[in-house]
């Protein structure tokens, strides 16, 4: 039978909590920024498992052949066995770097894990797909995944998500909420809260005197499952999380305990 690879995005400090479960760790530890160069955000530095580089001080000027080369480095220093490009930004300098670090990752057995965006950039990359939506389907939008990536590619990247929409939303995008503000709105409102089995989250409804209708979509322990179910009935087995949000239902998404740590809690 297939096995889940779980990989989880955490702060070096986090790693004592990780070491009694099965997850691979993404250590977010790196960012781009002037010149352009790689930088460590912390001072400790990781070994083994994957870095995560991410663009927020990237400013897309300069050279990226000089980037992708310190890029490399420090995988091989640090013993990395690939990478996760958090790009958010859409700045061609940052498909140039997908591009070519590609196929030097894939010569040297490393993995490089891109945001849709960037998949045609980098063929050899493994894609990672947001498992929130704000409407259709989440099987659809998983098959449709499939269709354009195969299985090998395609990663389901997971976020517990909360937003509240105002309606009508023409957008699809809605007020971010933290998880303190979600729980005020419920204690406030005590709304009847339902399950969309289509976007596998939970939501309800209310009304503001100020403008009108809301919709508040929200993520939680059970909602996770469902979606990484979901993706394992679809052939995806590969899932990539925060550690911070799979911290609290581990075992409940399937994240399994290391043998030791297993024989330690019978005792």
């Amino acid at each position: 039978m297939p096995q889940d690879t779980f990989i989880v995005t955490l702060l070096p400090r986090q790693l004592p909590s990780l070491q009694g479960w099965r997850a691979v760790p993404a250590h977010l530890a790196y960012r781009l920024g002037p010149g352009p160069h790689l930088f460590r955000a912390e001072s400790t530095a990781p070994k083994g498992g994957l870095m995560v580089v991410d663009d927020k001080d990237f400013d897309g000027l300069g050279q990226t052949g000089p980037l992708c080369q310190e890029i490399l480095r420090e995988c091989q220093a640090r013993g990395f066995t690939g990478a996760v490009l958090d790009f958010e930004g859409r700045l061609p300098p940052l498909e140039r770097i997908a591009a070519a670090l590609d196929e030097p990752f894939a010569r040297r057995g490393w993995a490089l894990y891109v945001p849709e965006r960037y998949a045609a950039a980098a063929p050899h990359a493994r894609v990672t797909i947001p498992s929130a939506l704000s409407g259709g389907s989440l099987q659809r939008r998983l098959e449709e995944a499939l269709e354009r990536f195969g299985e090998s590619r395609a990663v389901l990247a997971l976020e517990r998500r909360a937003e509240d929409f105002r309606l009508p939303s023409p957008t699809g995008s809605g007020q971010p909420l933290t998880d303190q503000a979600l729980e005020e709105l419920k204690r406030r409102l005590a709304p009847s809260i339902f399950f969309s089995g289509e976007l596998c989250a939970r939501y309800f409804t209310y009304m503001s005197r100020e403008d009108g209708g809301h919709f508040v979509l929200f993520d939680d322990g059970d909602t996770l499952r469902r979606k990484v179910e979901v993706a394992r009935r679809l052939g995806i087995r590969t899932f990539l999380i925060p550690w911070s949000e799979a911290a609290p239902c581990a075992a409940q998404l399937g994240i399994q305990r290391r043998p030791e740590q297993q024989r330690q809690g019978r005792r």
